[in-house]
């Protein structure tokens, strides 16, 4: 016997309205998650001044100007590159072929040299990248027009552009720069190179590691390499993670003190035999005498890395020691030039993961303070501020956190406080349930990128940044100038 039309008219409404209570939300949530094709970074999430004063200038449209906070824009550079950006196919120093990106026809780009004092000055040519690309001075920290974010200190330059870079290399130390426009495309196929901001000592040995394709190199070169340096000398190695994820460094064959961490020397180092953990983007300065037989530095594995040591020498090859350098008390106090206890600006950087839609497209997304981008905090600051900024992690995996133009001091570690060397950094490696307390004085006026160094997570929407009040930006993300930092 048929179902009567009231049953089944009301069986319909009740189907329809589960339909629409479970497709309205996700509805909803899809249409709220989607980012707009352009937009100014200065008004992206909310507000987040830090128990400071509210100026209620988060989404201005006067005030100082990015582009106008440049480096000296007169005077003859004491060091002066062009580097010509390139999409094609090259070779390893190793012979490899890899598709990827070079400048100046190599991958890593050129080694560029400066003393402190030295006024830099360059000059990027695309002349193949179809996207655009950008030159970041990953550490080193410049005024903001020169920091090289696409969308946010400039724009992404076109195939047959250029853009010139003029800062003053004020800090020593091993620093790196990268492409930021669609940086999780373009370093990760080569868009890199190193800058030493030092003069070139006799034992000078510069590792920067790459993995190109699933092959790890240092310099460009797969497997074991040899540099002939005399019994006696004492070495510097200048060693630059310029991958997406953390590396165990270390010395075989001989103690060695860890004697600069991301461009700032430690007060007080010790000889170790342990590994060190440095995370992406970061990079750590090793020291050591040469022994007759030599040294080998390995990078993560003991088939990638370079022997060091008289000609002919062979240095000792085995795997690094489970036990690694811990910064929070290696070293010994100094101090700081700043108090943190008499912060202005106390701010919490909560990293989440939780699923739901981002642009649209539906994920496990992460999430800072609860919220996913571009939804995310914007902390706010003003020049001469003293920050406070606790950083916790509870996504399920390790985030290297690099904020720009600054370095901050590390207080603490899951409530435990440093008691060794002041640790100073730009870039951080945050790992899951772990908390860090850092501090820094904001000296650096602009639009500053605060972002985890894995760069397919940033791309992902782990990304947000730190703003002085009265600074504005005319760069937007995507529009015309299809700019795309990450």
């Amino acid at each position: 016997m048929a179902e009567p039309k009231p049953r089944r008219l009301r069986g319909r409404l009740i189907a329809l309205g589960i339909a629409l209570a479970v497709l309205v939300p996700l509805g909803f949530l899809w249409a709220t998650s989607l980012v707009p094709g352009d937009y100014s970074p200065t008004e992206m999430g909310y507000a987040d001044f830090g128990g400071g004063p509210e100026s209620g200038e988060h989404e201005h449209h006067h005030g100082m100007n990015v582009a106008d906070l440049t480096g000296p824009q007169t005077g003859t550079p004491d060091v002066a590159v062009t580097l010509t950006a390139r999409k094609q196919k090259f070779q390893l120093a190793s012979g490899e072929t890899v598709d990827g990106y070079t400048l100046n026809g190599t991958s890593p780009g050129p080694l560029i040299r400066a003393k402190v004092g030295d006024l830099v000055q360059v000059t990027l040519v695309n002349e193949s990248v179809k996207d655009g690309a950008t030159l970041h001075w990953h550490g080193i920290d410049v005024p903001n027009a020169e920091d090289g974010v696409a969308g946010v200190t400039q724009d992404a330059v076109p195939v047959g552009g250029k853009c010139v870079y003029r800062f003053r290399a004020e800090q020593a130390g091993t620093y790196w720069y990268h492409s930021h426009q669609v940086s999780a495309d373009e370093v990760k196929g080569g868009l890199f190179g190193t800058i030493v901001i030092a003069p070139k000592e006799p034992g000078e040995v510069l590792a920067a590691i790459h993995t190109y394709d699933g092959k790890r190199t240092i310099n460009g070169r797969t497997g074991s390499q040899h540099v002939d340096l005399p019994a006696g000398t004492t070495a510097r190695l200048r060693v630059v993670n310029t991958d997406n994820s953390i590396l165990r460094v270390g010395l075989i064959g001989t103690p060695y003190k860890v004697v600069a961490v991301d461009g700032r020397d430690l007060h007080g180092p010790t000889a170790v035999t342990a590994a060190y953990p440095l995370a992406a983007g970061a990079r750590v300065d090793l020291e050591a005498v040469v022994p007759a037989g030599g040294m080998r530095l390995v990078a993560g594995a003991a088939n990638v890395s370079v022997g060091i040591g008289p000609a002919g020498a062979e240095p000792p090859s085995a795997e690094l020691p489970g036990e690694t350098v811990d910064l929070l008390k290696y070293g010994t106090p100094a101090a700081l030039g700043f108090d943190p206890g008499k912060a202005d600006r106390n701010f919490e950087y909560r990293i989440g993961r939780r699923p739901g839609f981002l642009d649209g497209v539906p994920g496990l997304w992460w999430t800072i303070n609860g919220h996913k981008y571009p939804d995310v905090p914007m902390y706010m600051v003003a020049e001469g501020d003293v920050v406070r900024m606790k950083i916790s992690n509870s996504s399920g995996q390790a985030h290297p956190m690099h904020l720009h133009g600054h370095h901050a001091v590390v207080l603490s570690r899951n409530g435990v406080a440093a008691t060794g060397s002041p640790w100073w950094i730009d870039t951080l490696e945050v790992g899951n349930d772990e908390t860090y307390e850092i501090a820094f004085v904001a000296d650096n006026p602009g639009v500053w990128m605060d972002h985890c160094h894995n760069l397919p997570h940033a791309s992902q929407g782990l990304m947000t940044h730190l703003m002085y009040e009265g600074v504005t930006t005319p760069y937007r993300i995507g529009g015309k100038s299809a700019n795309k930092p990450e």
